[in-house]
């Protein structure tokens, strides 16, 4: 176990990647959630770096521009990019995952001055042939900025192996993910590593899950859950699984499990890198069907031996809101129980939240 927990201590911070990364000459890209090609970026020599909120973040800054509804991650997320946070960036990226991105990225491009390009990208619903055109195009689309911002014109074969790249550190997540028992640590120590994949370079990544699989023989023991929702912030969600007895044994966060992309077959390397992104878990924000939805659950808890769903959903966040009575009914009739937790990604967890989770976790059989 104190092997796994330096390993995962020793991980570089997001400071410390971005600064190595602008010493040797490449370019960062602050990028909102969810979906986007991260293998379009490093053909470019441009690394993303993910912005979730941040946790902690005052959106005063980001309230000014923002409705009150809008969810904490677009206004924690505008704020911090007016208050300096993100001026060791090059580039913004906005995907549209939601009414609320779709609405940053039109306040960036539009009404605020961001300092930087500012992208955006559109991802589609609908059935698949269809999506994976749009999505192929819509690459294709940002392939065509980003050259023009860095002067670079990346042909197919390096494209190609940024792709591999990306392939096989999505596949090191996901082999991570289905590993969690044999990590002896606490919740938050593991996502520690898992989260790293949201700005460590692939091939970094890849190696430092590699190291700690070799090295991960311990038993965690706790109640298994399943935990859905965006992203584990505030933090102290995990703190509270951990000491109500639990472990997070199957996920299915926007920002991790679901993320876990297969890899694509298409010898054309925007289709490929649009089948990966649409060949992912089924998702809210995607407008995935209820019954896709269901059945991922169920099979993911089915899988990892998990007892209970935990719904972690940031608060005003509709996509996931509207799955919800649906969801939970179908998990009951499957026997699984669950709980519906809302938090505001900037502000600390609510008490009642801890008391729900250990009320969940009692109530297992």
């Amino acid at each position: 176990m104190e092997e796994v927990r330096t390993l995962i201590e020793g991980l570089p911070t997001r400071k410390a990647t971005v600064r190595d990364e602008k010493a040797r000459g490449g370019r960062i890209a602050a990028v909102y959630p969810i979906f986007y090609s991260r293998e379009l970026l490093r053909a470019f020599d441009v690394l993303p770096m993910e912005v979730w909120g941040p946790p902690g973040t005052d959106t005063t800054l980001g309230d000014a521009h923002l409705q009150a509804y809008t969810c904490s991650i677009a206004r924690g997320g505008l704020a911090f990019l007016l208050s300096g946070g993100l001026d060791d960036t090059d580039l913004v990226l906005v995907p549209h995952a939601c009414d609320s991105l779709q609405g940053l990225g039109s306040v960036l491009s539009d009404f605020v001055d961001a300092g930087r390009p500012v992208l955006t990208q559109y991802l589609p619903r609908g059935p698949l042939g269809p999506s994976i055109d749009f999505l192929a195009a819509e690459l294709a689309r940002l392939y065509e900025r980003l050259a023009e911002i860095t002067g670079r014109r990346p042909d197919d074969a390096t494209l190609r192996i940024a792709i591999e790249r990306e392939e096989r550190a999505d596949a090191a997540l996901a082999e991570l993910l289905a590993a969690r028992r044999r990590f002896d640590v606490d919740d938050r120590t593991f996502y520690r590593l898992v989260r790293a994949r949201e700005y460590l370079p692939a091939e970094d990544f890849s190696g430092r899950v590699k190291d700690a699989l070799a090295v991960a023989h311990g038993e965690r023991k706790g109640v298994g859950v399943v935990l859905s929702g965006i992203v584990p912030e505030p933090s102290e969600i995990l703190d509270a699984i951990s000491g109500a007895g639990a472990v997070v044994v199957g996920d299915d966060l926007a920002c991790s499990g679901r993320r876990s992309y297969p890899a694509g077959s298409s010898p054309d390397p925007f289709r490929r890198m649009a089948q990966r992104l649409m060949g992912a878990a089924p998702d809210s924000t995607r407008g995935s069907d209820v019954d896709e939805r269901v059945r991922h659950l169920t099979e993911l808890a089915t899988r990892s031996g998990a007892r209970a769903v935990l719904f972690h959903v940031v608060k005003f966040c509709e996509p996931e809101l509207f799955y919800l009575p649906q969801l939970r009914a179908a998990l009951d009739q499957a026997g699984l129980r669950s709980i519906v937790v809302e938090a505001d990604v900037t502000e600390a967890l609510p008490a009642q939240a801890v008391t729900r989770v250990e009320a969940l976790l009692e109530s297992v059989p």
